[in-house]
């Protein structure tokens, strides 16, 4: 069985990576939705595979708290903040703490986003 939890925050971020003309190379700024999956058994004794409380505070701690209102540029290994390598940064930071982390997906509005399980 698996569980999700959903977060939201706000980023600013430049791709500086792109070409001058491309609109995103310029300081922009995103809500990001961000959903968390795991998958485990259900603990016969809690009835959980895992607390939502303690997925939040996990997230938020390792994760909402760094890059909410935040320039995405600035954090260490993301001078190039793609949602992909945002993505990838957010599992790494995640994976640490939940082994049995087995999806993100992240979203920079309603109809685009990343699905990313650590490849």
């Amino acid at each position: 069985m698996t569980v999700f939890r959903t977060f939201r925050f706000h980023s600013a971020r430049h791709l500086p990576l792109l070409d001058d003309n491309h609109i995103c190379k310029k300081m922009h700024g995103h809500t990001f939705n961000l959903k968390v999956y795991i998958t485990g058994k259900v603990d016969n004794k809690n009835g959980f595979i895992i607390d939502f409380y303690d997925i939040d505070q996990i997230v938020n701690d390792r994760i909402i708290s760094k890059i909410d209102h935040k320039v995405l540029n600035d954090l260490p290994n993301l001078s190039n903040p793609t949602s992909e390598h945002l993505c990838k940064w957010i599992w790494d930071k995640l994976y640490q703490h939940f082994n049995s982390l087995t999806k993100i997906i992240l979203s920079e509005d309603h109809g685009t986003g990343i699905v990313y399980k650590g490849e």
